[in-house]
């Protein structure tokens, strides 16, 4: 098979993570690797040669090497149908160092291949000039016992924070409204009755609301209601000269996932301060309950139960 026909003729991918200087380390082996558009990982087709001891060339050169010694009388029989076709369809993607192209394997396929030489070790199939070969796959494959292999590229790449960054960012694409949403009751009455209650404030009837009221809110309301919402509604929200918002948190929620989710959230809340005695234990049942983003859920509540009978 010629190098040409081994190699991907789509449009090149772009690279959205990595970069060549910040290659995967399996003990002293390097190699490139990357995060394409699509959230595919892909290890440098010259790097996965090199690791195998296989080839010291360039990608094309590389891109032979490895099918040949795929279809080698001593492995080609160890050698699944579909990792055959991955060894012959090396990924295209635009070059990180410039002008060009580059090719590269899916990171599993590392495994895989590593897998099959060792396979064909053990059973004796393997040439004694292949035993290098052999005590590289093991190499590899030991180093990445402990973590995926997906874990390392997105490490390595720094694509480990980008991915968390575009999570969040479609939580809150999903709860948070581009345009303001026109006022409703959202917040019942019960609320803020339970809130003076379990508080031992007289009120609400006829009282203002101290500003403690909006720090409570945010506390166990929005800052449960999901990872980033809270930072976001402060952000497009915020704080007129006089101290005060402009609008309500929620009329900047969507009204198919965020408001309901609020919604739904906030009854909860009610039906916890309903079956708490004081702010205290309503506290400990809503930690426990309906906890902040990324807090720990406490203890069990016997003890302070007990105090509160």
């Amino acid at each position: 098979m010629s190098t040409a026909s081994s190699v991907s003729t789509d449009s090149p991918l772009k690279v959205i993570a990595g970069a060549p200087d910040r290659p995967l380390v399996i003990g002293e082996v390097e190699i490139q690797c990357y995060v394409l558009e699509g959230e595919s990982r892909v290890l440098s087709l010259r790097g996965v040669s090199r690791a195998l001891g296989l080839s010291h060339g360039g990608s094309r050169q590389a891109g032979a090497t490895l099918p040949r010694f795929a279809a080698s009388k001593s492995l080609s029989r160890f050698i699944s149908e579909d990792l055959r076709l991955a060894l012959n369809s090396p990924v295209l993607f635009e070059n990180p160092l410039g002008s060009g192209t580059a090719h590269g394997y899916p990171a599993q396929l590392l495994v895989e291949l590593c897998t099959t030489v060792l396979e064909a070790r053990d059973a004796g199939a393997l040439h004694k000039s292949q035993a290098a070969l052999a005590l590289r796959a093991d190499v590899l494959v030991r180093g990445l016992a402990t973590v995926g292999v997906i874990a390392l590229v997105d490490e390595a790449t720094g694509y480990q924070r980008i991915r968390n960054e575009r999570a969040l960012a479609a939580i809150l694409e999903r709860y948070i409204a581009t345009e303001l949403q026109q006022w409703s009751l959202t917040f019942p009455y019960e609320f803020y009755e339970q809130i003076f209650r379990l508080r031992g404030w007289d009120g609400p009837n006829g009282h203002k609301r101290p500003p403690q009221i909006g720090r409570d809110t945010n506390n166990i309301v929005y800052e449960r209601l999901a990872p980033g919402v809270l930072e976001e509604l402060r952000r497009k929200n915020p704080k007129q000269p006089a101290g005060y918002r402009k609008h309500r948190h929620h009329q900047w929620l969507t009204p198919d996932l965020g408001h309901p989710k609020l919604r739904e959230h906030v009854m909860k809340v009610i039906v916890l301060m309903q079956a708490a005695p004081n702010w205290r234990i309503f506290m400990r049942l809503l930690n426990r309950a309906l906890p902040r983003i990324n807090d720990t859920i406490p203890l069990p509540l016997d003890d302070d139960l007990s105090e509160a009978m």
